[in-house]
This record gives C-alpha cells, structure tokens and sequence, in this order.
C-alpha cells in the first residue's frame, strides 16, 4: 500500500467515528464517548491536507500512520464498548477497567500525534494549531483519568475483559465486551518494506460473522496497554507484566508510574516474562493461531493460514550460523553469502534467521577487519531489519556502534549500506534518539557530501528520516549539513534531496539561522524562479519556514524580487505550491502594511 493509501486508511477510521457519533452516546461513559470522538474528527482535516502532499513519496516516513491506525482503532473499540456499558447487568469493576481503557487510548493517541511530521507535510497554520489543541486536550484528558487510579483500592487492576457474564431476563448470555468491532483480535505489527516497496500496512476489521468461531484470547495474555497479544512479555519492577515495546515507550516518555497500578517505578528494568511467554506460545498451538512472529514450534504459518513445517529449514539455517563462527576462512565466507542471500529474498526467511540467532553473531561481525565481511554482515542486518519486528532485536544486540563505525571506516558499497541500515533502524520513533546520539549524523553528513550518487542518496533518506525528531536538527547543524546541501543544490541529481532535507530542518531556529548565514535565499528564489515544478515548491516551502514570523527575512526576499516568481507559482503553479506562494505572499504584503 503507498503513502496516500495509509493516510486514506486513516481518514476513513476518523471518519467512521464521526458517523457512529452522530446517533448520540449516553450512559455513564457519555461525556468520556463524546470528548474522545470529537477529539478523534477534529483530526479528519489534518489526513486531508497530508492527502494532498505532493512531496518526495521516497522520503516520507510512514512508520507514524501504522501506530495511529493501532490507537484510532483502539479508540472505535473502545467507544462501543462503552456505549454498550449498563451498570445493573454489567460485572462488578468493569466501569473502573473501561475507565482505565480511556487513559490507555487517550495516551496511544498523544503518543502517535507526537510522532507525525508535520514540518515535512506542509500542514496549514490553522491545522497545525487545532491539532497543538487536540493534544492539549488529551494530555489534560490522560492526566485527569489517572487520579481515580491512583486511590484504586485493587492493585490488580486487570484490562476491559475479553468476555463478560451476564444475566438479563432469567437467562445467561456470553457476549464479546468488543462488540461489532472484535477486541479479542490479535493485530500483528506491520511489516515496514524498505526502498521502492516501503509501506505501511493496516489491518481490516474483523468480519462479526468471522469472529464469533474465534477463540477468546486470555486476559492474561494482552499487554494492558495496547490490548494486543503479547509477542515479548516483560515484567516491571511492581511485577506487572507488559510488551515490551509499550511499556519502553511509556517509561522513555518520561512516565515514572505503573501503567496498570499506578505505583512507582522502583527503576526501568525490564525483565523478559520466559513463563507467559512460554504459555502464551503453547496456547498459540493448541487453537491454531499465529503466535506474534508468525513462528510456532518450528512450523511457520503460511498466507492462507495453514503451518507449515520447517524443521529442515530451521536445522539448515542454524548450520550456516555456527559456520559464521568456524575457524575455516572460505567456510565463515560462504555461510555469510548465503545468510546474505537468504535475508534478501523473503520475510518468512528473515522471521527463520532471526529466530535461529543469527542477529547477534552477525553484528559481532561488524566488528571484523576484512572488507568482504563487514560488507556482507552489514547488509544482512540491514535486510533483516526491513522485518519490523526485526528492529527491536538489532537494537538489543547494540548494533548502532557498530554500524556507525563501519559508516566511518568501511569501503564505499559498506558505507552506502551501513546508511541505509540507519535509515531502515530509524523508521521505528524510539529509534532516532538513540541513532541521532550514537555519533552517526556527523558520518552521514560527511558522506551526503562526499560520497558516491548512491551513498549520498542513502544519506540523504536516513538524514531526512532522522531530523524529523527534533533534537537531531540540531546535530545536522553542527556537523556542517547546511553547506552540504547548499552545494547538492547545484547538483541537478540531488536538489530534490537537498530541498526536502532543508524544508524540515527549516523550522528549526539554529537551524534556520545557519540556512540564512550560508547566503541560501537567493538561490531559493532561483529556483522558484527557474526550476523543475517540485523544485520550485520545495524551494517555496523552504521560503515559507525561513520567513515567518521574520521581518528581516521578509524584507530581503522582497529586496531580491521574490514577489514576481512567487506571484507566478500562485497564479499557475502546482496546488501546493500555490498554497505556499500565496500563504508567503500574505506574509509579505502584511509586513510591508506594518511598514507604512
């Protein structure tokens, strides 16, 4: 699926919720019903304006849409269920887990916002505000939903429970608390495809007629916070057990509590949960159901939803990774070319190599003083980690040094592909922080300018993918990307990249100040004179950022006779790049309204 077809994806969801509100909520959730799904359409003009992005498809980040779509998910389950609760049918406690439910979707919200990169979309003022407002409004929502969990008398506070008992009219009904919309599905993360098949994929809801045959997935073995079935369980220090990559994200977002609990943390640790893990796997088996990874017992589950046994598969795999560990030079080569070979061809071979192990040895490779090995070790990891779940295990196997240092040192195919590993770790949010502090902007930095077409290229996406966090802004800008990517602007292959890359370091403020120092306006007004049409409204976007709400700017875009291309472009060029040339045409004829 492309970029447009993700965001369609979302603007249908909000756009769902918008419809199943109309018929009104009520009941004793109908004030949280009726915040959370206002809240929810007033994003439908956010999708609509990044539906009209016309920008660099191959530098636009979609790893944020999969994680919206999860928690706008959430949030449609959530309100059916909720609009469904009757406090005299309905178990003791549920209210108090449905309201912990609204916390949980409320946060997932905030944090998916969060994620988005609205520098690089060029999202409206009027937009940009009501979304800041959306975000407030779920903060002070979080927030005001945890003080009824902090006098919680029951510590053990469980999640909405997959099945509820009920008695009405003298007879015993079963029925899914997940209603019409299936809380009891499992959502797999989604595999993110790097280069040319990059997307973002997003699950459908489960048919009601399909769902009812389903087994009911124990409470036990859902992460409280994103109601999915655990893939790696780990325990907190208040001994709840969570995912591990929700409750990683929640503690980096500064929270010191027990999700579930509300407790303090004693520290982060997060010890892996081998028992449910176990249980949860055994349980997988018994009702014939992809566990998380796909992988069960040496079987893998196959499209149409059969296993398939892969024993042989398995056993050959896990010869070719102790042969990367021989003391025979040829043998270690050929069982690194053949790994090399088997992570390019297929996701079912990269969930097998990374199930066998073969992560780690391969990322001590890195480390070796032969070219051909770092070479082919770094490429592996960088096709194993177009497998999303993949991401996680490279990262815990502290591959970034590693990958940097070879970004620093290697040959220049092994530095084109130790970039691309970069970009390909970044899609993951949590991710860029931990990049952008491991020394790899300045080595990126350096081959976007000195490097090969190619390597320059896969430092431009990685740089791009990587700046969209804000704190890494101002790393590009201290190891020197300006002057680079003014001098990529004369280089016709690379003013795109170039142009991208400035439009979301613009918003910046040290960065915006080096932009100008380096004498770049005049050459953006050049090309929004005499560029290719996506030249001219990036060139426009970069003119926009650098001149609001900045007179002198303002003032010397006018003085190098900005107004007749940017008159131009409003009058006859692209939709986006009209919206650009008026918005800095308004810009300037207040300005100079201000002068007289």
């Amino acid at each position: 699926m492309d970029g447009t077809g993700s965001i369609r994806l979302l603007l249908q969801v909000v756009r769902g919720i918008g419809r199943n509100s109309g018929a009104g909520f009520s009941g004793e959730f109908k004030k949280d019903c009726i915040d959370l799904s206002r809240r929810v359409v007033l994003l439908s003009h956010l999708f609509e304006e990044i539906m009209e992005f016309k920008g660099d498809v191959k530098l636009m980040n979609l790893s944020w849409s999969s994680e919206l779509m999860v928690a706008l998910q959430d949030a449609k389950k959530l309100l059916v269920v909720s609009a469904s609760f009757d406090p005299k049918i309905s178990p003791d406690g549920l209210a108090k887990k449905i309201l912990f439910q609204f916390q949980s979707v409320t946060w997932k919200l905030e944090q998916a916002l969060a994620n988005i990169p609205y520098d690089h979309f060029d999202i409206s003022e009027e937009v940009k505000e009501q979304v800041d407002l959306v975000r407030d409004q779920m903060r002070r929502a979080r927030e005001r939903y945890g003080k009824p969990l902090n006098s919680a008398a029951d510590k053990d506070l469980h999640i909405v429970e997959t099945t509820i008992n009920i008695n009405h009219q003298d007879s015993e009904t079963k029925i899914e608390t997940a209603s019409k919309e299936g809380f009891s599905k499992v959502c797999n993360h989604n595999e993110a495809v790097y280069s040319s098949s990059k997307s973002c994929e997003t699950s459908s809801l489960v048919d009601e007629s399909k769902k009812s045959d389903a087994p009911t997935i124990p409470v036990d073995f859902l992460c409280p916070i994103s109601l999915e079935l655990m893939r790696d369980p780990v325990i907190v220090s208040t001994g709840q057990t969570y995912e591990r990559s929700y409750i990683q994200k929640w503690i980096d977002c500064g929270n010191t509590t027990c999700p579930k609990t509300q407790q303090k943390l004693q520290n982060s640790i997060l010890t892996p949960n081998y028992v449910l893990r176990s249980l949860i796997a055994q349980w997988c088996v018994t009702h014939n159901i992809a566990q998380p990874n796909s992988l069960t017992n040496r079987r893998l589950k196959g499209h149409d939803g059969s296993f398939v046994d892969i024993s042989k598969d398995i056993e050959a795999i896990e010869v070719l990774i102790r042969n990367l560990s021989s003391v025979l030079f040829q043998e270690r080569r050929s069982a690194l070319t053949k790994i090399r070979s088997l992570s390019k061809r297929s996701t079912d071979n990269r969930i097998l190599l990374a199930e066998a192990g073969a992560i780690p040895v391969l990322v001590r490779l890195l480390t070796s003083e032969d070219n051909f090995t770092q070479e082919n070790a770094v490429t592996s990891i960088l096709n194993l980690s177009i497998y999303e779940n993949n991401k996680e295990l490279i990262m815990l196997a502290n591959a970034v040094p590693s990958v940097v240092q070879l970004l620093r040192t290697g040959t220049m195919e092994t530095r084109e592909n130790a970039a691309a590993t970069l970009f390909s770790l970044s899609l993951a949010n949590e991710n860029k922080i931990i990049i952008g502090a491991s020394g790899a902007i300045p080595e990126l930095v350096n081959l976007l300018g000195n490097g090969s077409n190619r390597g320059k290229k896969d430092a431009a996406t990685a740089l791009f993918n990587l700046c969209v966090y804000q704190g890494n802004k101002g790393r590009a800008v201290r190891a020197g990307i300006i002057p680079v990517l003014l001098k990529m602007l004369s280089d016709s292959s690379m003013i795109d990249e170039s142009l991208t890359i400035l439009s979301v370091l613009a918003s910046h403020q040290e960065a915006k100040t080096a932009i100008v120092k380096a004498s770049t306006i005049p050459v953006l007004i050049d090309l929004a004179r005499t560029g290719l049409p996506r030249s001219k409204e990036n060139a426009t976007s970069v003119l926009l950022s650098l001149c609001k709400r900045d007179k002198d700017n303002l003032d010397c875009i006018s003085r190098l006779g900005a107004v007749i291309p940017l008159t131009e472009l409003a009058n006859n060029g692209s939709d986006r790049a009209k919206r650009k040339a008026k918005s800095l045409l308004e810009h300037l004829q207040r300005s100079q309204q201000v002068q007289h």
